[in-house]
């Protein structure tokens, strides 16, 4: 069976546990990729910076703290509706800073890119990294670039890495997540990955479908600003919101109860989902939060979330509880329940 990158989504590679090589799945943010960073990665350079495996460090430096992020972008196709790979490395970056209650600063940028890439491509995606990082209010101080032989690169990947400030007050990390604490969302899930999967596949879905690429770290901070409080927050990329809430619920070593008909996802998506048997709660994101918020403060939590732009359409969509450690249950629409997990894959492969 085809392991390529660029396969479509009904050619996936069966993901095997106990694999002996890197399969795809390992980069689906599902449960091969935390087995790899859980126990390859981390065992190999364990600290206590890198312990929480938030998605980003802060670190001490000169008597204040930085907080220092970096990630990688291999989106196919470069371009698609709603944002590209450039503004989507810009975005990501700053967003993984904001999740951790950082202030973003400046961003490096490295190219690897294919023989044969037209420059015409590279200018574009420069021209978006140029406008994401000035709508971001971040600079980009630092970088390299890099050439591979053709047919080795898959036209071109993006490294970025990102340095903030922490916000005053701020102290967000999932090992403080507690039962008790509510669960917002942003907004609407799926509109990136179904975007991505129209645009790669061909596919016209009913209604129009846009990737939610876009910074977060304004409407974080007004969060912040309304309740300093907040215990965690995370952007739900690779693995949708379900990675999100099965790695909080895991880490922090308590229960979460999810609502799945608090959850919005738009008619397209939800269509588009239905169509390919996909569950919207697997698809990735890259301009929504998942907050982790004490009971006292949710409301004015939420409240904040509606009046940025950015979240107009945020919900609670869920509670944690001490109960079922470590496991999230989602009632379903007819009063069911059942235990939310993760996949070893994904059906997605290669959209962030």
């Amino acid at each position: 069976m085809s392991s390529d990158a660029t396969a479509p989504f009904t050619d996936c590679p069966i993901p095997i546990a106990d694999a002996k090589e890197i399969l795809m799945g390992h980069g689906s943010g599902g449960k091969l990729t935390a087995r790899l960073v859980e126990e390859l990665i981390l065992p190999a350079f364990r600290n206590r910076f890198l312990e929480p495996l938030d998605d980003q460090a802060l670190l001490p430096v000169g008597g204040g703290r930085v907080a220092f992020t970096t990630d990688s972008y291999v989106v196919t196709p470069l371009f698609f509706p709603g944002g590209d790979i450039g503004e989507l490395a810009v975005n990501g970056t700053v967003n993984d800073l904001a999740v951790g209650g950082a202030r973003p600063l400046f961003l490096s940028l490295a190219f690897i890119l294919e023989e044969g890439l037209p420059l015409a491509e590279l200018e574009r995606v420069i021209a978006s990294v140029r406008r994401a990082a000035e709508a971001a209010d971040v600079l980009v101080v630092t970088g390299d670039t890099k050439v591979v032989n053709r047919g080795k690169g898959d036209k071109l990947f993006v490294n970025t890495a990102g340095i903030g400030v922490p916000l005053p007050g701020a102290s967000l990390s999932s090992r403080r997540v507690a039962p008790g604490d509510a669960v917002l969302l942003s907004g609407p899930i799926g509109d990136h990955g179904v975007a991505i999967l129209s645009q790669r596949e061909g596919i016209a879905f009913g209604g129009d479908v846009r990737s939610d690429t876009a910074p977060l770290h304004r409407l974080i901070a007004a969060v912040l600003e309304a309740f300093p409080d907040v215990h965690a927050m995370r952007d739900p990329t690779r693995g949708g919101v379900a990675a999100t809430l099965v790695e909080i619920a895991s880490r922090a070593r308590v229960g979460v109860e999810v609502d799945e008909r608090a959850i919005p996802v738009r008619d397209a998506v939800r269509g588009a989902c239905e169509l390919l048997g996909l569950d919207p709660l697997l698809v990735a994101n890259e301009g929504k939060v998942v907050a982790f918020v004490p009971e006292e403060g949710a409301a004015r939590a939420l409240d904040a979330m509606r009046s940025d732009p950015l979240g107009r359409e945020a919900a609670r969509i869920g509670t944690v509880t001490g109960e079922h450690r470590g496991m999230v249950t989602l009632r379903t629409p007819i009063g069911g329940r059942r235990i939310l997990d993760l996949p070893f894959g994904e059906a997605l492969p290669r959209i962030c």
